[in-house]
């Protein structure tokens, strides 16, 4: 992989990185207003038949949360393989990953062939 190609590659796990960034910036504030929802003494939502309980809420917004941060640490390690010179490499067999596949996805640690197989 040439060093342009690395550094386009840098800059679009940056962009990635600062926009799931902001998204699990943006669920944790929601998870702590519906964590202080649950906790008040009022709040029996469970009988409420005109929308989703806070049950729901926490489960759907826990889900969005734990995306983002695996989404993060995604990112942080093809940042950190970029780092380490073993970006565009197959963790599994050691081909290089083609540039249409990490265009795709940046975060590819498997050549195609071989995450056809992890499936």
């Amino acid at each position: 992989m040439t060093p342009a190609q690395l550094e386009r590659f840098q800059a679009k796990l940056l962009k990635e990185r600062a926009d799931a960034e902001g998204r699990f910036a943006e669920f944790d504030d929601v998870m702590a207003e519906v964590r202080a929802a649950r906790s008040g003494a009022s709040a029996d939502d469970e009988h409420d038949p005109e929308g989703p309980t806070m049950t729901q809420e926490w489960s759907q917004r826990s889900a969005v949360l734990a995306d983002a941060r695996t989404e993060l640490a995604d990112i942080d390690h093809a940042l950190a393989r970029i780092e380490d010179g073993s970006y565009g490499v197959c963790r599994n067999c050691g081909k290089r990953i083609t540039v249409a596949r990490l265009d795709a996805r940046p975060t590819a640690e498997l050549c195609i062939d071989c995450a056809r197989l992890a499936r």
